[in-house]
């Protein structure tokens, strides 16, 4: 009898040793290395009887062909339409990550109990949960009464055999892909070859009978989804659901999707009676502003096909240590170092002896780097005490150079600041031949570098007329504008640019 083999499998990134180490070399993650038999699932073809199998031939076809679209589930919840892409495909594969209590569980059950209530045959499977658990949370979100299959089982080999005994079904729920174990593989539950494993086995499923299936997923430390990354590869599409356990704002986000788009974002409000959408999301997270505090700035965003307005709050204050801080919360921090290096090297606007602290209100996380321009506002608004118009809205990218770079669909973030309310806009130069006879086409004002911004609220206006006495405003900007800190003169009440304290050069007293 041939010796029977180990290897070893890394739990975070799936990679394969034949010998146990303390730290993988192919994810740098320590005690994570895990012995298991070289007999499960993906040992090759010798091991489930496959070897001697002759393969068939099948036909090839050119680019040329009528596509048809995809046919879809629709849920009825609007913003969860939004990020799938109008709607469950059929025989499609999703899988919905997030921390632990953030609400998928919730969403799911309210996607289930929708569609379930609109004819579509639902089935709910909790490898988590009891049938008990499950239940409660459906009274409490006032959906016991909608014709949802529940069943609570761990055991793939018995979830596909109940499925294909019934009716065909029009969604599976399986909550979580990391309870499940299968029989073809003889490692633990939630070990990489067993959450592959089971993973394949549904999607087959999946394709093979045209029902949608989603998945969740459970969430590292990091905020990545547990198990091996070739699940992602595996499925459809990837959605993580967002947001702070102490906040009621969730952000469904797709950041991957073969049948719709990757950059769409649906919003909920975690509510006593589960979880609502949120329409309008630009109203809720700026309905609690103060406009009259420096520090504040307003962007105006795309997410996806939809314009959205959040507050950019800054606090920038003196430190004693040697090493300030610099604390980062819903933005890139690398691209926050980038724009502080911009602001001292190009507008001389030092902050190397103040801790930095940034925040995106409600909760949002933001990836477009045409927030460049509204953090540097609202930076250089919290070291001066100034504060920004409180109508007037901010985007631009920033170059290391100090330029301005414009950014796409100015027009749509325009509309959507005016149906709010806001009078202004501070954009990159380049945009103002799109704004122009469009909304707020009066009052936007274009920026070509960033020291044009600085020198504006250094001039204590920031608005939409520059002032002719600051040359970095007209025409070209001056290499080092009048805004220079002063670290001889830097007394305890914060006088952090030369000038007033607490104030920039030319700012209001």
């Amino acid at each position: 009898m041939a010796k029977r083999s180990a290897r070893f499998t890394c739990q975070n990134c799936g990679s394969v040793t034949t010998r146990w180490a303390g730290r993988c070399d192919a994810c740098g993650e320590w005690n994570t290395i895990v012995e298991e038999s070289d007999g499960g699932v993906g040992a090759g073809p010798r091991t489930i009887g496959l070897a001697g199998r002759k393969g068939r031939v099948f036909p090839l076809v050119g680019l040329a062909g009528e596509a048809k679209e995809a046919p879809r589930i629709v849920s009825g919840m609007t913003e969860l339409d939004r990020v799938t892409g109008g709607g469950f495909v059929r025989g499609s594969a999703v899988l919905i990550g997030g921390d632990p209590g953030i609400g998928k569980s919730t969403l799911l059950i309210q996607a289930a109990a929708r569609l379930a209530l609109n004819g579509q045959r639902v089935v709910y499977v909790s490898g988590e949960e009891a049938v008990g658990q499950v239940r409660l949370r459906a009274e409490r979100l006032g959906l016991a009464g909608a014709p949802v299959s529940l069943a609570a089982e761990t055991s793939v080999e018995d979830i596909l055999a109940t499925l294909q005994a019934g009716p065909t079904p029009g969604l599976v729920v399986i909550d979580s892909i990391q309870t499940l174990w299968t029989e073809t593989a003889e490692s633990a539950p939630g070990t990489v070859t067993q959450v592959r494993a089971s993973a394949q086995a549904l999607i087959r499923y999946a394709k093979a009978t045209g029902v949608a299936v989603v998945l969740v997923g459970h969430v590292t430390k990091d905020g990545q989804i547990a198990g091996p990354r070739v699940v992602e590869h595996m499925v459809d599409a990837v959605l993580y659901f967002e947001g702070d356990g102490a906040d009621r704002f969730r952000v469904l986000r797709a950041v991957k999707n073969r049948f719709g788009p990757t950059d769409e974002i649906g919003v909920f409000e975690m509510t006593g009676s589960g979880l609502s959408e949120v329409a309008n999301p630009s109203e809720l997270f700026l309905g609690e502003r103060d406009g009259k505090s420096p520090g504040a700035a307003v962007f105006a965003g795309m997410e996806g096909s939809r314009p959205l307005l959040v507050e950019i709050q800054a606090l920038v204050a003196p430190t004693s240590l040697g090493t300030p801080r610099r604390a980062v919360v819903g933005w890139d921090g690398n691209r926050l170092s980038m724009v502080l290096a911009v602001l001292d090297a190009h507008c001389g606007v030092r902050l190397a002896s103040h801790d930095v602290y940034l925040n995106v209100a409600g909760g949002l996380r933001i990836q477009e780097p045409a927030a460049d321009l509204a953090v540097a506002a609202a930076l250089v608004s919290s070291l001066s005490g100034v504060a920004l118009p409180r109508n007037s809205v901010y985007f631009g990218e920033v170059s290391l150079s100090g330029s301005i770079r414009p950014v796409a669909r100015s027009d749509q973030r325009l509309k959507e600041a005016e149906r709010l309310g806001f009078t202004g806009g501070i954009v990159p130069l380049a945009n103002l031949g799109e704004a122009a006879g469009g909304a707020l086409s009066g009052a936007v004002s274009g920026v070509e570098a960033l020291a044009d911004l600085v020198a504006r609220v250094a001039a204590g206006s920031a608005g939409l007329e520059a002032p002719a006495r600051n040359p970095g405003i007209s025409g070209r900007p001056a290499p080092k504008p009048a805004v220079a800190f002063d670290r001889d003169r830097r007394p305890a009440g914060n006088r952090a640019i030369e000038g007033a304290p607490g104030r920039l050069a030319g700012g209001p007293t």
